[in-house]
């Protein structure tokens, strides 16, 4: 059963970039559970396809569409597309993020490159290329960040680079955009249970035994981040703008070098 009124985003509609998995496609879904018309922006086709045939349920209206986020010409198509089919985007979400474990040392410039593309270059280009198609006033934007904007991580340069900035980029946007009348703010998971994220970090040994060491001790639920991205883009959250929320049981209350201590721990044991 929802906590949230039926019909919350009915007649609304939303651009949402890495939208055909994960957390930003369980937020796809929030949207279109509450009558959003829902365009998912993603890379690859097929998983577009699939994710587009897996909300057909929800009853909304769902545009898939591919672009990679790094290319301006392909967001500016695939942002005229979505006007062209739903008329004026009422929320903007950028999710799109790429994410491995490596040492700084020896990682090459084309993978920090491609970490800090998709994440703060594709979130500009994200909101940019939707600037002209925008309902407002009334405009929300959200950005998904991760606690590594926060908490200087080993082997997670290129997220700390990438991370930082777009919660630089989200306060700064806020100054500017309030008087275009639109607001902006970021949520910043820990980890998610079922993301690819996730096990990527897992397979780096953040296992389900570290999540629980964590304050709150387990991963999060992809319903959960979707409640909360409802959360921020209705009327609760009016007022609210250049603020990213949190909602990752504690981990940034631990600070970025707690996760390599515990490795080592494990690996001494």
């Amino acid at each position: 059963m929802s906590i949230f009124q039926p019909g919350l985003l009915k007649g609304q509609t939303a651009f949402i970039t890495g939208g055909s998995s994960g957390i930003n496609f369980g937020i796809a879904r929030r949207y279109a559970e509450h009558g959003a018309n829902v365009a998912i922006v993603a890379r690859n086709p097929e998983k577009l396809e699939a994710a587009r045939a897996a909300l057909a349920d929800t009853g909304a209206r769902i545009l898939a569409l591919s672009a990679d986020v790094r290319d301006y010409g392909a967001m500016e198509n695939a942002a005229t597309q979505t006007r062209e089919a739903f008329g004026e985007i009422d929320i903007v979400l950028a999710g799109a993020a790429g994410n491995f474990m490596a040492p700084a040392a020896q990682m090459s410039a084309n993978a920090f490159a491609a970490v800090v593309g998709i994440d703060l270059l594709g979130t500009f280009n994200t909101f940019r290329s939707t600037m002209a198609h925008l309902r407002r006033p009334g405009a929300r934007g959200l950005v998904i960040s991760a606690p590594q904007a926060v908490n200087p991580t080993p082997m997670q340069t290129h997220v700390c680079a990438a991370k930082s900035g777009i919660e630089a980029f989200i306060k700064s946007a806020a100054i500017e955009w309030g008087a275009l009348g639109m607001r902006i703010n970021g949520l910043s998971p820990g980890g998610v249970e079922g993301t690819e994220g996730l096990q990527r970090l897992s397979a780096g040994g953040l296992n389900n035994e570290f999540a629980a060491t964590l304050p709150i001790p387990r991963y999060a639920t992809v319903d959960e981040m979707a409640d909360m991205a409802l959360v921020l883009v209705s009327p609760l959250s009016a007022y609210m703008t250049g603020h990213v929320v949190a909602l990752d049981g504690g981990i940034s209350l631990l600070g970025g070098s707690y996760s390599m201590a515990w490795l080592r721990a494990q690996q001494g044991r």
